[in-house]
């Protein structure tokens, strides 16, 4: 190689390097400063306060991106009504909202799947078909013409039925019952004659208190007792029909995320993930001390639901997901999610159920 050459390529490779450094150096010190609302109370646990919460996600995006990106949380009725966080989001009044997808199935009902489905999938299973059976990318098509991408950042496992001032012991003992319970279990309740009402956590107790309803499904045993539902209504069904794994969304204005530097979108998503799998393993621990204290010192009813009730639920479930499926985006959703599911029940049947039966006894 001759010396003019060299001398060239010498000073390309300078050139290069000059005008490259403060581009990588600007977007490395570039600092963002977002707010995120929630659809839960301030104070909440597992949703606002506690391990994978809000407040604890925030705190590790802060923490991992070493103050780049400063993330401000708001409760439910602090910047805007529990149940606006999408619209905010999609307008671009806030970057963030931490919710469940279930809560705009009136503006999509496809968001029904990325959180919880009747019948549906377990902790694991959900997990498998987010992460690795393409959920993710489904979700953040139903989001795109919103203007919103979304991941998962948190999880309760199975929930519980619900609190009922009385015994179930028939279908028909849902005729005329006013219920608060959300998303697609809603609609199945109200093809069996039930009054549905749709409520933020602050207001379910004095509902069902004072008889406003008649019964109200929330998250789990720590979350109701907390919010002192077995103080109003003593039969506690167990029976998760409606909700087998219940996800947290995180909702992400998509303009602002694509201002977000590659590495700060990684830290975000990664610090959602972690969320995910820590808020789990908090309501293990949180629910087992908490339904134990529920049934030997307060008095608490705790059984599964009859067995004719279930069938029925989960008749009209499948006439409900029926209907749904007419539209396009739902079938490709609701198709990936159970084509998944059928799977992974093959594969639980032999792990997760046969350790159990055989096993643990």
């Amino acid at each position: 190689m001759s010396l003019i050459r060299r001398q060239f390529l010498t000073r390309a490779a300078l050139a290069t390097s000059v005008v490259g450094t403060p581009a990588v150096a600007n977007a490395q010190s570039a600092r963002f400063n977002w707010k995120m609302t929630s659809a839960y109370g301030k104070g909440s646990p597992f949703y606002m306060d506690g391990p994978g919460s809000a407040t604890d996600l925030a705190k590790r995006i802060r923490e991992m991106s070493d103050g780049r990106l400063n993330i401000q949380v708001f409760g439910a009725g602090e910047l805007i009504p529990a149940f606006e966080g999408f619209d905010a989001v999609r307008a671009g009044t806030v970057e963030m909202n931490h919710a469940n997808s279930y809560f705009w199935t009136g503006k999509t009902f496809a968001a029904q799947y990325f959180t919880a489905v009747p019948f549906g999938m377990n902790f694991q299973g959900m997990n498998g078909w987010l992460y690795d059976g393409g959920g993710i990318d489904l979700w953040n098509e139903v989001y795109a013409p919103f203007g919103m991408v979304a991941m998962p950042c948190g999880n309760t496992g199975v929930q519980m039925t619900g609190w009922f001032k009385k015994e179930i012991k028939s279908v028909a003992d849902f005729k005329g019952l006013k219920m608060r319970i959300p998303g697609l279990a809603g609609k199945v309740y109200a093809n069996l004659g039930v009054d549905v009402k749709v409520l933020p956590g602050g207001e379910i107790f004095p509902a069902l208190e004072r008889g406003v309803i008649d019964a109200a499904e929330f998250v789990g045993p720590f979350q109701d007792r907390r919010l002192g539902l077995q103080k109003a209504a003593k039969f506690y069904y167990t029976t998760g029909w409606h909700e087998s794994s219940t996800v947290s969304e995180l909702l992400i204005n998509k303009a602002a995320w694509d201002k977000l530097p590659k590495d700060l979108q990684a830290i975000v998503s990664n610090a959602a993930a972690a969320c995910n799998v820590i808020s789990e393993g908090w309501c293990q621990k949180a629910n087992s001390d908490a339904m134990e204290d529920l049934v030997k010192n307060q008095g608490v009813i705790a059984r599964p639901l009859p067995d004719d009730v279930i069938k029925a639920l989960r008749t009209e479930t499948d006439k409900v997901l029926a209907d749904a499926v007419k539209d396009p985006l739902v079938k490709k959703v609701h198709d990936s999610y159970f084509a998944f599911k059928a799977k992974y029940d093959r594969w639980s049947e032999i792990s997760e159920e046969a350790y159990h039966i055989k096993v643990r006894g």
